[in-house]
């Protein structure tokens, strides 16, 4: 017999295989022209006493993992049994979910290639499958997962945030935890109605009453939404979109400005920047600025002066701190400055809370910016389903695997 005949023989694969006693590769069919190997697996129970066969279902195909370079697949007619009650019904397979189309361990692969490409065109192109066979897995995997997470647990913090996911204002809202880094669940568009099924959905109702704080923006929904479900709770207005508010309003002053100045060109990021993350020419457009003394300037120590308040110890340091942040801007008379204090005012509790809660939406931020990742290496996502399932697959923290596999 040929070298190669030995290798993908009947005994070979019954050995490495190991389905269990009453699985039998009967045959094995190898296709160099395709470079696939068939499997034909048949059920041949012990003991035939003990299971009453009826006739076997029609004949299936799963992928399995790869023999050498040659695609493997399992074959076999699984055998439909008859109880005492003469109901018919189909054995599962040891190697595969009843309604999928792979094995566990071609499942597991290819979630452990995903966690490595983080691209499922790229996983499909690795394995040598079809795009919707990895699209498959993740919602399967993404939603046994969700069955695994513990129904209990009680988040004491948790962060609130949008996420853009396709073309014409389309976005979604996820619901973090700052604490443990992961996403809990996405919810379609970011309105009162999505806001409220996350956190009825997410969070068992006994449990709500111990969410201490909920970090988000100053998006109207999320805070009735907040204020509705989770009175007890403090909301903190986020640093990052407070910072991101200033940051805006400097952006206006410098385009405003830059029409008298010449100076001012080419500045942008020079203001919108933290001074250590500046390099050599923008620290020195920023110095030259900074000595003629433009609104700009004045704009920006007025973002740094509201930063240095972060870390407050107690609610009066925060509050008289804010306070007088809020007159000094007054003062400046800068419209677009001006204008932020304003919206502040407007939040002030929310405000307050960020300058002396421990954390903020810090690690929130981090994980959109994840978000963002996925998205930008899917190059986009048309369905909200599809964008949801890759956002908990890659940040859920979920338990992604079969348990037959593990």
């Amino acid at each position: 017999m040929p070298k190669l005949e030995i290798m993908f023989s009947e005994n070979f694969f019954d050995l490495v295989l190991n389905f269990g006693d009453d699985w039998k590769v009967t045959n094995v069919e190898l296709n160099t022209k395709k470079m696939e190997v068939d499997v034909y697996v048949e059920y041949q129970p012990y003991d035939k006493t003990i299971v009453n066969i009826y006739d076997s279902a029609p004949l299936r195909r799963w992928r399995h993992l790869d023999t050498m370079q040659y695609k493997t697949f399992i074959n076999c007619r699984l055998p439909r049994v008859k109880d005492e009650f003469g109901k018919v019904t189909t054995l599962k397979a040891p190697w595969a979910d009843t309604y999928q189309r792979h094995t566990y361990l071609f499942e597991r692969l290819a979630i452990d290639i995903l966690k490595g490409t983080k691209n499922q065109t790229k996983t499909a192109e690795i394995l040598r499958c079809g795009f919707n066979v990895i699209n498959k897995i993740i919602h399967s995997s993404v939603n046994r997962g969700l069955a695994l997470r513990p129904k209990n647990f009680a988040y004491k913090h948790l962060s609130i945030d949008e996420k853009s996911f396709k073309k014409g204002h389309k976005y979604v809202t996820v619901l973090s935890s700052p604490i443990a880094g992961l996403v809990i669940d996405v919810a379609e568009d970011r309105n009162t109605e999505s806001c409220k099924e996350l956190l009825t959905k997410a969070i068992s109702k006994e449990n709500l009453s111990k969410v201490e704080t909920v970090s988000m923006d100053m998006w109207k929904p999320y805070m009735n939404t907040v204020n509705s479900i989770l009175p007890d709770s403090k909301i903190v207005h986020d640093r990052f979109h407070l910072v991101q508010y200033l940051n805006k309003a400097i952006d206006a002053v410098r385009r405003r400005e830059v029409k008298q100045h010449e100076l001012l060109k080419n500045s942008r990021y020079a203001f919108l920047k933290n001074p250590e993350n500046l390099t050599e020419k923008q620290r020195i457009k920023f110095e030259e600025i900074s000595n003629a003394n433009y609104e700009i300037s004045r704009a920006w120590r007025i973002k740094e002066n509201f930063r240095a308040i972060f870390g407050c110890s107690s609610l009066i340091e925060a509050s008289g701190l804010i306070i007088k942040w809020l007159t000094f801007v007054s003062n400046t008379n800068i419209k677009e400055m001006t204008k932020v204090s304003q919206i502040f005012k407007n939040h002030l509790p929310g405000v307050i809370n960020a300058m002396i809660e421990s954390f903020s939406n810090a690690m929130a931020e981090r994980l959109n910016g994840k978000i963002q990742e996925v998205k930008s290496t899917g190059r986009g996502y048309r369905k909200f389903e599809n964008f949801r399932s890759a956002i908990l697959f890659f940040h859920g923290g979920l338990s992604l695997y079969p348990l037959s596999s593990q």
